[in-house]
């Protein structure tokens, strides 16, 4: 069987060659109507166009470079899975690269994409903090997510941590919780200072303090997670729910509370942070926790490559809100 060709389409959608080129390869001066009967017509035909040759025409390649320094991929990977499905409906292949953490690889995979001609570029962080810009001289444009550039002429998209905290703690007051705790990770993330700014907002609204007095930074960890609330209650055994920065410390929570023979959700509710569903929902009991929308994140992501590829790029930082996962670790109180 011969395979088809763009005259075959042209011939099948009743337009001319140049206009079937032109509505495969995405000009603006095509009518939708016309571009949806060549788009049916290529896909009835099994149409499969010449990316050579189009690269010639649009000075595309159709390809854009990911490039990432998380390592374990827990939060690169619903990123690059957010945007794969994006750049998927405009037939865009992505490559990944994953420099480690280390800056010199880095700047390897940079020339190493930049050469393949990629027309863009989305930069995923390891945290979300702050990290240096790859500059302003490229010839691609270049989005950043999960982390910001920390040059403001750039476009990051982030989490909204603060709001996330807020909402955490919404929850249990509305689960008429008012001795609630807040354990989280290391201070010098700023995710942390967010998730815990945003928790005392929100108690602060309501007129409540934090339980135990303060805000228990520590470690990323379930050990943490036990050991710190082995020190909370002792300070405060009446506590009625504890805000966890993370799922793994949530983990730890429970367990303490578990040995404590204190139950969840009837005498201590417990949210925690970033859906990780391996640990939330295998938890028992499985745990209300604050999905960072990493999905959501990477196809927007993807939509603001594919605007700045066509011309139209923003600045500034654009931050997602996250939503709330309610599992049984949470609950009214009777």
């Amino acid at each position: 069987m011969e395979r088809a060709t763009l005259r075959d389409v042209a011939r099948l959608a009743g337009v001319s060659v140049a206009t079937a080129s032109k509505a495969l390869n995405g000009q603006p001066q095509v009518r939708a109507s016309t571009r949806e009967k060549v788009m049916q017509a290529a896909s009835q035909l099994d149409f499969s166009p010449n990316t050579h040759a189009q690269a010639l025409i649009t000075q595309r390649t159709g390809t854009v470079g990911l490039l990432t320094s998380d390592l374990e991929g827990r939060f690169s990977i619903p990123i690059l899975m957010g945007a794969e499905d994006a750049f998927g409906t405009d037939q865009t292949s992505v490559f990944l690269c994953d420099a480690r953490g280390d800056s010199i690889r880095e700047k390897h995979h940079l020339r190493a994409l930049l050469s393949r001609r990629v027309d863009g570029l989305i930069v995923v962080g390891a945290r979300p903090d702050s990290r240096p810009s790859l500059g302003r001289d490229l010839p691609v444009p270049v989005i950043y997510a999960y982390a910001p550039s920390d040059d403001p002429a750039d476009l990051s998209l982030v989490s909204d941590n603060e709001g996330g905290g807020r909402l955490a703690v919404d929850h249990l007051i509305r689960c008429g919780r008012r001795k609630i705790a807040h354990i989280t990770g290391d201070a010098t993330y700023g995710a942390a200072q967010d998730r815990a700014r945003g928790a005392l907002d929100r108690l602060a609204q309501e007129g409540l303090s934090v339980a135990g007095g303060e805000v228990w930074f520590g470690m990323w960890s379930e050990a943490w997670g036990r050991g710190a609330t082995r020190m909370l209650l002792e300070r405060c055994p009446d506590v009625d729910a504890i805000f966890a920065g993370s799922d793994e410390i949530a983990r730890g929570v429970v367990d303490v509370l578990h040995e404590e023979r204190l139950d969840v959700p009837g005498q201590v509710a417990v949210v925690g942070y970033d859906n990780w569903t391996i640990l939330a929902a295998n938890a028992r009991p499985p745990l209300t926790t604050v999905d960072l929308n990493l999905e959501q994140l990477g196809r927007v992501a993807a939509q603001r490559l594919f605007a700045a590829i066509g011309g139209t790029l923003g600045s500034g930082i654009e931050k997602f809100p996250g939503r709330l996962v309610t599992r049984e670790s949470t609950a009214s109180l009777r």
